[in-house]
């Protein structure tokens, strides 16, 4: 979907998202409306079980939304074909990958299978492309090393390459910063920024960095109990979406810093 130069790589209208069980409808969220454009890095913050993995997995067609409708480039998310939304969209998981014993190529190859022949042969464009994913998130080093090598961080990259080898405009990471400590929590998320900035893919990943988000990202979507809203971290913080996010007994936002700070 284009509108004047703006390329609309995902768009929600009247979304509601949630569960139904024995006919009953389980609403973690509704009236979700949200615009995501080529070339953002987007992230999506809230608190722990506010909906956010709920979310994340109806936007990937994981499970059907219960109301209301998800755009992947101007085509109904639910009439993709599953090996042409693949080509469109591209998930990176924190569960554990099956073999461990791939080495960091054989596993970001990976990504190329959407456009492999049956027997899963590479061409020489898919070799092309899987090498240039590797150069993109700077893991040329680790390239010949097997998976069970990696420390946590390491494997976050080549997950994140495998990702980029897909070659699809909408990348989505559910919390791709787990398990990692600080340093490596705000090199991955400069990573993305960076991988946004050359390749104007969209890239839009769920996290519990809330400052680090604040920060880097072009938009942010922030659910609460109330409601789900996006938009720019400097009008999101204007007009107090943050303060909303967790009870102010303990933590409060600092609009100055655009920080959380622990109440005294």
């Amino acid at each position: 979907m284009t509108t004047g130069q703006r390329h609309i790589v995902l768009e929600t209208k009247n979304l509601t998202i949630g569960y139904t069980s024995k006919k009953k409808e389980n609403v973690i969220a509704d009236a979700i409306n949200i615009t995501l454009e080529r070339g953002q890095l987007v992230g999506l913050v809230g608190a722990n079980g506010i909906g956010k993995s709920t979310l994340l997995r109806t936007l990937t067609n994981v499970q059907e939304p219960l109301h209301g409708a998800v755009y992947i480039n101007s085509q109904l998310l639910s009439d993709y074909e599953p090996v042409a939304l693949a080509k469109q969209l591209s998930l990176v998981l924190t569960e554990q990958i099956t073999s461990k014993n791939l080495s960091v190529f054989e596993l970001v190859a990976l990504g190329r299978q959407p456009y492999t022949n049956w027997v899963g042969n590479l061409s020489q464009n898919d070799i092309e492309i899987t090498n240039k994913a590797i150069d993109q998130t700077n893991i040329e080093a680790l390239k010949t090393k097997k998976c069970f090598e990696l420390s946590d961080g390491q494997l976050q990259k080549v997950m994140i390459a495998r990702a980029m080898a897909q070659d699809t405009d909408l990348i989505i990471l559910d919390e791709p910063t787990t398990h990692l400590d600080m340093y490596h929590k705000a090199y991955i998320l400069k990573l993305l920024q960076k991988l946004t900035k050359e390749t104007g893919k969209t890239i839009l990943f769920s996290s519990h960095e809330i400052d680090l988000a604040i920060q880097l990202c072009d938009t942010m979507i922030v659910m609460t109990n109330n409601k789900v809203v996006s938009g720019q971290p400097c009008h999101l913080i204007s007009n107090g979406t943050f303060k909303s996010l967790f009870p102010e007994d303990l933590i409060v936002f600092d609009e100055n810093s655009g920080s959380f700070k622990v109440r005294k």
